[in-house]
């Protein structure tokens, strides 16, 4: 199939499919004419490719899986070198998942802070929701708001 071929049926485009072969990636074979040439085989690189990608994988990460598969095997994950990189991976999102616990915490710990020093007055109205209904305010509590101006 050629190029244009490949691109649609993997989702991509064909300037993707160029820097993949920029990038040794992707291999094209030439017809006689010159025009580059692929394969079902080159479809499932692309699709490993791009799966990898989609779960937040760098180009440069997935090379271990696409030279498992043209190595011949049956998925890009059955070689040792693609099974060191999701362990570097998984640890990696274990690093990122203690940052935002612990982020969170701070963040709670703001709210907790912040809900404690609220005056006990009526809760804040969303100017943004087209929804919500406007509260009735009493003409004390109207000159109060005022005064915090």
């Amino acid at each position: 199939m050629r190029i244009g071929e490949l691109a649609e049926r993997a989702g991509t485009t064909t300037r993707t499919l160029r820097y993949y072969e920029s990038r040794g990636l992707l291999t094209a074979r030439r017809t006689e004419q010159g025009y580059r040439t692929y394969d079902e085989d080159d479809l499932r690189l692309l699709q490993q490719i791009r799966t990898l990608q989609d779960f937040g994988f760098g180009l440069e990460e997935t090379r271990p899986f696409v030279d498992c598969l043209r190595a011949g095997h049956p998925a890009g994950d059955s070689c040792p070198a693609s099974i060191a990189v999701y362990r570097r991976k998984v640890a990696e999102l274990d690093g990122l998942i203690e940052q935002l616990r612990a982020v969170r915490a701070q963040v709670g710990a703001q709210l907790l802070r912040a809900e404690a020093e609220l005056p006990h007055g009526p809760e804040p109205r969303c100017e943004l929701g087209a929804q919500a209904q406007p509260q009735s305010r009493t003409e004390t509590e109207t000159e109060r708001e005022r005064g915090r101006e």
